[in-house]
């Protein structure tokens, strides 16, 4: 499984990239706006720290506006993939630029149906939004599960991106789902590695280890 974090902030992506388990990062027009710059400015900054995908989001609602957002993002670097709303005009949208070689991430998906035509639309990834459907009270993890089945029944190669990840539970449920990518904030990426036990037990080891006098190097 790939881990994207979802974030516009420099600070946060440089130091997480340092550890090796950044395979990308997700942006939107929100992100954008609570890191207080220029959305060109810190896209390609983000494009040059990370070498794998970067997702940037249009602001348009409709085909045409969306198409020309998406062309005027995918300029800024190579490794841009143009985020559209899981709209009939998103999907024009998608499919156009699909059609252009640029890499496309629908978003703001709720349900199967809606994924089925992202896929159709050539999509390289679709973000179905965890969190939010947990919110109102349904199971996010089923329709990951949903969509993986209608993925492999007809091998479409549209990437579950699994979203809206509020918990390290979240990211484990979804790699068990079958979700091929998944997208989290910085602090849920870093209490992935926490575990009370993984304290205890370190702390314990440590106490040993000095009582012997030891040192290694």
């Amino acid at each position: 499984m790939d881990f994207f974090v979802d974030t516009a902030e420099i600070s946060e992506i440089s130091e997480l990239s340092s550890s090796g388990m950044v395979d990308g990062v997700t942006t939107n027009p929100s992100l954008i706006m609570k890191s207080g710059r220029d959305v060109r400015e810190v896209l390609a900054e983000i494009c040059a720290l990370v070498k794998g995908p970067v997702s940037a989001e249009v602001v348009a609602t409709d085909a045409d506006r969306m198409t020309d957002e998406g062309r005027t993002l995918a300029k800024i670097a190579e490794n841009i993939v143009v985020k559209v709303p899981l709209t009939w005009d998103g999907l024009r949208a998608c499919r156009t630029l699909a059609a252009d070689g640029i890499k496309v991430n629908v978003t703001l998906c709720f349900n199967s149906a809606q994924a089925l035509l992202a896929a159709k639309a050539n999509a390289t990834y679709i973000s179905p939004f965890i969190g939010r459907l947990d919110d109102l009270g349904q199971d996010g993890m089923e329709l990951i599960e949903d969509i993986r089945t209608i993925y492999d029944n007809y091998s479409y190669e549209t990437r579950i991106l699994a979203a809206s990840i509020r918990s390290p539970l979240h990211v484990s449920s979804s790699a068990l789902a079958g979700a091929d990518v998944v997208t989290v904030p910085p602090a849920v990426l870093r209490r992935l590695a926490l575990h009370p036990l993984t304290d205890k037990g370190l702390a314990s080891f440590l106490a040993d280890w000095e009582k012997t006098g030891m040192t290694i190097a």
